[in-house]
């Protein structure tokens, strides 16, 4: 069931809150908030945020170059190797670094390409990114749900509200200073990475070619800055500064392209070929950034814009038009809200120790102390309300007692008639058909020496146990079948018509017989099969008729 829940979006441009639940395919926005990090750090990032609804449960959102998300082919194994075989690799990885990390992992969903292995997607991030986003959130009095990578809640964005088809598509969230990668056949996740680089490239370049501060670059970018010359330019700075734009824009298509890359040496998809991409985030909001990379990559480039199908109806007025301005970067706000809110979307979860050890203390010891606290009350007061009925109720058992040996010796007795009439059974029908083979064959000469042509011999005749649909004999239960192979003499007059006379004659002396009848492509051969011990339909519409006449 859907549960309300916060989406917490740290970046290093602006800090976004988004609050909702998932209602159906769509998602119920009840809360929003938005502020700008000039500090561009995390600590900054909390400290703007003034939102005017409660917080309650927050899945935060995590990027950088503290987050490491890595891939692991391994074979099928159970759960609990499988934990086991990460736990080794997460604590390879705490030991290089030199640093206390937190990981999680889940595995992919099943690839065709790769045969009886799984492809194991594991995530870690430093502790002490976590602890500073864990105290910062103490701050604003909210509780911790769960932190998860950007990429991930990116996934569960598009997965939800994106136009999900057979292709394989690329969604990239362009942040300031980092790119959030997902690559995904249909519903399937294939990869999922955080890159560093953003917008700020851009600012980096405009800054450098005007010799101005970062800040003024970085509006200039956003008011008129454009990587689409078709429609020519207003003035001479902006062609300059389009031109200087055309390095960085070239150094995020190279980013898109190494994660294709990536994935296909990771995950050993030689034959990956993206047919989409979708971008978001503040950086998606460049004039001319979905076209130039449609041109370099050759492949359609549009605007992921989660929203379309958002119901924000719930929003006041300003936060409804706040949201509006920046639909793009929220997407990642709206795809950790989502996480958390759907109990079924793909999940990865990081936690600091602390607080993991407190969760798994709430949920062993201290659960079990209070399961056994009311266990012994429960059980306190069903003793005290049995002890009047309990002289009542051994003389019940007693009773019942003796109604349940002899319901045993009945029961044994029955189970024994039951085994020896299906071996009567079974020994019955073996008779029967045995029988039958014989009267079967006796019949089937007599009527031959009847009814064969004189031109006519039969050249074999086999009694075999088998079945036929046409003669009306199921697998399920085989009988003889009498086969008989014939041939007529080279010359005969009209053997076709003499057949059906035969055939005729045979059905006239053993009505009572399934008969399928093949004459040989040369109208020389012929073969006859039949059986007289195949079940009769109950004809129960003439009978019908004959009662109503």
């Amino acid at each position: 069931m859907a549960r309300t829940a916060t989406g917490i979006d740290i970046g290093t441009s602006s800090a976004k809150i988004l609050r909702g639940e998932v209602k159906g395919t769509s998602f119920l926005v009840t809360g929003f908030a938005l502020s700008p990090n000039p500090a561009h750090t995390v600590e900054g990032g909390w400290a703007g945020l003034e939102p005017e609804f409660k917080l309650g449960d927050c899945r935060v959102g995590l990027t950088g170059r503290e987050v490491n998300v890595r891939y692991t082919r391994v074979p099928r194994v159970p759960d609990w190797q499988l934990r086991k075989l990460m736990r080794f690799e997460a604590a390879e990885v705490e030991g290089q670094s030199e640093a206390a990390v937190a990981s999680d992992f889940n595995v992919l969903p099943q690839i065709p390409e790769i045969e009886g292995e799984d492809v194991v997607v594991l995530c870690m991030a430093r502790e002490s990114l976590l602890e500073e986003h864990l105290a910062c959130l103490g701050e604003h009095k909210a509780k911790l749900d769960a932190f998860t990578p950007n990429s991930i809640a990116l996934y569960n964005a598009f997965l939800h509200y994106g136009v999900v088809m057979d292709d394989t598509v690329m969604v990239a969230n362009i942040g300031r200073e980092n790119i959030d990668v997902i690559l995904l056949r249909g519903t399937d996740l294939l990869f999922a990475r955080n890159l560093t680089g953003g917008a700020k490239l851009f600012d980096d370049a405009l800054a450098e070619r005007f010799e101005i501060d970062e800040g003024r670059a970085e509006q200039y970018k956003l008011k008129e800055g454009t990587l689409d010359g078709s429609r020519g330019f207003q003035n001479a700075n902006q062609e300059k500064a389009s031109r200087a734009m055309m390095a960085p824009a070239g150094q995020i298509q190279s980013l898109l392209q190494s994660s294709v890359l990536f994935c296909k040496n990771q995950v050993k998809l030689s034959s990956l070929k993206v047919d989409r991409i979708f971008l978001c985030g503040g950086g998606a909001r460049l004039e001319g950034l979905t076209g130039y990379l449609s041109g370099a990559m050759s492949v359609p480039v549009e605007v992921f814009d989660p929203f379309v199908v958002v119901d924000t109806t719930k929003l006041d007025a300003q936060s409804a038009d706040l949201l509006e301005r920046h639909r793009p970067e929220a997407v990642i706000a709206l795809g950790l809200a989502t996480s958390a809110s759907d109990p079924d979307a793909y999940a990865i979860e990081l936690l600091p120790e602390a607080v993991r050890k407190r969760r798994d203390f709430a949920q062993g010891p201290a659960f079990l102390i209070a399961a056994a606290v009311l266990a012994c009350l429960y059980l306190g007061v069903s003793a005290w309300k049995s002890s009047r009925t309990l002289a009542e109720t051994r003389s019940e058992a007693s009773q019942l007692d003796g109604q349940v040996r002899r319901a045993k010796r009945n029961d044994q007795d029955t189970r024994t008639l039951l085994e020896e009439n299906a071996e009567l059974s079974e020994y019955g029908d073996e008779l029967l058909a045995l029988a039958g083979s014989g009267e079967q064959m006796v019949r089937a000469l007599d009527a031959i020496e009847r009814s064969l042509p004189e031109d006519f011999w039969l050249e074999a005749m086999t009694s075999t146990w088998g079945s036929d649909d046409e003669l009306g004999v199921s697998r399920a239960r085989e009988l003889p079948i009498l086969r008989m192979r014939g041939r007529a003499r080279e010359g005969t007059d009209s053997p076709s018509l003499l057949f059906e006379e035969f055939v005729g004659g045979l059905r006239q002396r053993m009505p009572d017989a399934s008969l399928k009848e093949r004459m040989g492509d040369t109208a020389s051969n012929f073969t006859v099969d039949l059986t007289l011990l195949a079940p009769r339909p109950e004809p129960e519409a003439e009978q019908a008729d004959g009662e109503e006449g």
